[in-house]
């Protein structure tokens, strides 16, 4: 049977219900989770797995029942899409989605075969959790120095204008770590962020990548950090003032505009960035509203044609991508790569997969980058992941 073919048996229900218990304790071991501020949605079960191509029109064939007009229902696609954009990836159809808006409004989404009903289990709560932790980076400082200084080389030579290095570390423990456990953590200690959970992939982005409703359509690109102790003290205050991160900065906002400028029939971005301050750092963010001319690309396909920025790439970005994968030794995965969702409309919402860990049981892979440009330091840069690589530290090793 072909993908499509697939969908067409489908049916969708949605429902409107009053929350009886948790969001999270709805998320079942092969779920998604997409929250913020008090609203979002987790997922259970698996209705298909499609790849991102084909994602709009496997939706579209789904027959939808929904009662009024409840928000962001009907059959959606979740997930995270590789940091690597010359590899489609895929996403996850839910057969359950359970979601809450701001205003309290709760949901329930099931997906089943035309003429047959379908509950789907969620996990029961883990009775035991890590206690005990190891953690390692897997670059050393000299490494970290030896890249750096190849980045300032290259961008010396005119070769690049920005490249954005990684640095990967590793927490081992005692015991499988859980989702629900780190994903509770996270919308607790980062209240600003995007929460998430895709596949193996958990954490709390602070970027929005693009989100987009009917015709309306928006980006909230960072770029530029420092780290924030207590009261913000220099490094924060002079962000504003600083030309270095400016420039860091400016490189992400121009390939968001350049994406869109030919999508929209109007299109705004605030010609000054704002100071965005979040548990542990600061970044500079710039607000980019638009109005799509039609026919509308959906947020599914703007978000794919956006990624990676230069907030986890770097500028030129096919340049960067080449520099990457020369003196890079390991597989980004999804770190940096789009991550959210999409609904049969072509409405949706998409982060940054940033501050986040790929799972494997009793192991966590982190990941946190530097944007390295004219008058980068090594010593900074690696600070600066220090201090992005905290809310998951912070997270994973509580006992």
């Amino acid at each position: 049977m072909t993908t499509l073919a697939h969908a067409t048996r489908l049916v969708a229900t949605t429902r409107a219900v009053r929350p009886n218990r948790p969001l999270l304790d709805e998320l079942g071991p092969d779920g998604f989770a997409w929250l913020r501020d008090g609203a979002g949605f987790v997922t259970s079960g698996v209705a298909a797995e499609v790849p991102a191509d084909e994602v709009g029109a496997f939706l579209a064939a789904i027959e939808h029942e929904a009662p009024g007009d409840l928000p962001a229902t009907g059959p959606i696609a979740v997930g995270g899409l590789p940091f690597d954009h010359t590899r489609t990836g895929s996403l996850v159809v839910p057969a359950r989605v359970v979601g809450q808006g701001p205003d309290g409004t709760a949901w329930v989404t099931e997906l089943h075969r035309a003429g047959a009903a379908g509950a789907v289990p969620v996990d029961p709560s883990p009775t035991e959790h890590p206690s005990r932790f190891l953690v390692s980076s897997v670059q050393s400082r000299a490494r970290w120095r030896t890249e750096v200084l190849a980045a300032l080389s290259a961008i010396g030579a005119g070769q690049l204008d920005k490249v954005v290095l990684a640095r990967e570390v590793l927490v081992e423990a005692d015991r499988p770590f859980s989702r629900r456990d780190i994903v509770a953590r996270l919308v607790g200690s980062q209240p600003d962020c995007y929460v998430y959970a895709a596949g193996s992939l958990v954490g709390a982005s602070p970027e929005l990548l693009l989100a987009r409703t009917g015709d309306r359509v928006t980006s909230r690109p960072m770029a530029g950090t420092a780290a924030r102790n207590g009261d913000d003290g220099s490094a924060v205050l002079g962000l504003s003032d600083s030309e270095k991160d400016h420039r860091e900065h400016r490189h992400v906002v121009d390939a968001v505009l350049d994406v869109l400028t030919p999508c929209c029939a109007e299109l705004h971005a605030d010609d000054v960035p704002v100071l965005a301050r979040l548990t542990d750092v600061a970044h500079l963010m710039t607000s980019i509203e638009g109005r799509l001319r039609p026919p509308a690309p959906s947020a599914l396909e703007l978000a794919r044609a956006l990624s990676p920025t230069p907030a986890v790439a770097g500028s030129p970005r096919r340049q960067a991508l080449e520099f990457l994968q020369a003196v890079e030794d390991f597989d980004r995965g999804g770190y940096g790569g789009p991550v959210g969702w999409v609904d049969a409309h072509g409405d949706g919402e998409w982060a940054v997969a940033l501050r986040g860990a790929e799972l494997d049981r009793r192991r966590a892979r982190l990941f946190a980058g530097a944007g390295i440009v004219a008058g980068s330091d090594p010593e900074a840069e690696w600070a600066e992941t220090e201090a992005k690589l905290a809310p998951m530290l912070r997270v994973l090793v509580t006992p």
